[in-house]
């Protein structure tokens, strides 16, 4: 399995703003997107029912580098970049497909989390091992 997971996003003109680039908004959009489909490949959230594990969103940056616009396609790359006691890292970064320009690059970090209790828990064993596969040394 390869450590990188890759998503096409199809910039829509929607998504841009008054400048006509991508607004700075719908970066997020795209890499919530490509973290939903990482999760996804990693069997994560698969039983929205299961109330007593799943995951919250703690703290996500962007910096933007380049300019995208509507038409273009972006590649969308989300690694594992660092795995704690009861939290992860996901480095991402935002690519224009035919270029290769870096658009943005951004850090997610996501807690384990028991909404029934409303206590962060730890990464149980069998994710943590899905997140190990999926991880880089350094980004």
């Amino acid at each position: 399995m390869s450590t990188v997971h890759t998503i096409e996003v199809y910039v829509r003109f929607s998504e841009t703003d008054a400048a006509g680039h991508v607004n700075n908004t719908s970066h997020f959009l795209y890499l919530d997107e490509a973290r939903s489909k990482f999760f996804k490949q990693l069997g994560i959230g698969e039983a929205p029912e299961d109330a007593t594990f799943n995951l919250i969103l703690a703290s996500t940056t962007c910096d933007y580098l380049a300019q995208a616009y509507a038409a273009e396609i972006l590649n969308v790359t989300t690694t594992v970049s660092k795995i704690g006691t009861k939290s992860f890292t996901l480095y991402q970064e935002i690519t224009n497909k035919e270029t290769g320009i870096t658009i943005a690059k951004s850090t997610a970090t996501l807690v384990c989390f028991n909404y029934v209790e409303q206590k962060t828990v730890p990464i149980p064993p069998e994710l943590r091992e899905r997140l190990q596969q999926m991880s880089v040394k350094s980004v």
